[in-house]
């Protein structure tokens, strides 16, 4: 799987760009992967329109936003980018507006990216470098940082035991290849920290997938909007504001157990 530095380059990074609104920011990220050769304009006009018909749901922490879209052919190779607004810009978020950083992702299928994903939720949740890539005053400085905390693959989880012992959340975006896959990587890191990895399998998918999927699962962790899209799936249905915090995915995790 590709690293975080290598789906990222230093030409996909934008520090203190201009934009009116939130249609101009996810096209400042759309526009990088373009340059960079990930995408075409068309996936840029697909990443508008997700956020047209699902709402907001991508603003998945506080000042940051996770533009994507499904796999298309307008992705022409999995790439991100990195775009740091000169001014935040709303999105319509109830709780985690308005965003000053937008983190684009142009995903060929759920595989390639998984890696990078680890390693962003890492970056991200902890405090210090989350404040140091914000205030990075080149892109030269953030993808520094981003190269600087990549960590060597992870071992693979210990196989989850079978039959009536395993347990299935389910994380759910619109796409299920970029914020659900966010999330999925944070709910994973507190599973480890308790030693239940073992015992629950943590699935990224998406909202039409979810639904038929279900009744496998334990409860969905997804955010606000898609709980809303989702309704009433008959498991319960988790909200987590923020999906870079492991401090909110302990406590959802918690109360879905009652531990």
């Amino acid at each position: 799987m590709a690293a975080l530095s290598e789906l990222l380059p230093v030409a996909a990074v934008a520090v203190d760009a201009p934009a009116a609104d939130w249609r101009e920011a996810v096209r400042r990220a759309g526009d990088l992967m373009v340059a960079t050769g990930a995408a075409t304009d068309t996936y840029t006009a697909e990443m508008i329109e997700n956020v047209e018909q699902n709402g907001p749901y991508i603003v998945i922490a506080p000042g940051l936003a996770f533009a994507h879209a499904r796999p298309s052919p307008a992705v022409l190779e999995t790439g991100m980018s990195w775009v740091r607004l000169a001014r935040p810009v709303a999105f319509g978020h109830e709780s985690n507006d308005p965003v000053e950083l937008v983190v684009g992702l142009a995903a060929k299928d759920a595989s390639e990216h998984t890696a990078a994903m680890g390693a962003l939720a890492r970056l991200l949740a902890d405090p210090d470098t989350a404040r140091a890539l914000r205030d990075a005053p080149t892109a030269q400085a953030v993808h520094d940082i981003l190269k600087g905390g990549q960590e060597p693959a992870a071992p693979k989880r210990a196989a989850a035991r079978g039959g009536g012992d395993l347990h299935k959340i389910l994380t759910v975006c619109g796409n299920g290849v970029g914020t659900s896959l966010f999330l999925k990587q944070t709910v994973e890191g507190v599973l480890d920290h308790w030693g239940w990895g073992r015992y629950v399998t943590v699935e990224a998918t998406d909202t039409i997938s979810a639904k038929g999927k279900a009744n496998e699962a334990v409860a969905i962790l997804t955010s606000r909007e898609i709980a809303r899209t989702l309704g009433d799936v008959g498991v319960p249905v988790k909200v987590v504001e923020d999906f870079t915090s492991a401090a909110e995915a302990d406590r959802v995790l918690r109360d879905t157990y009652d531990v």
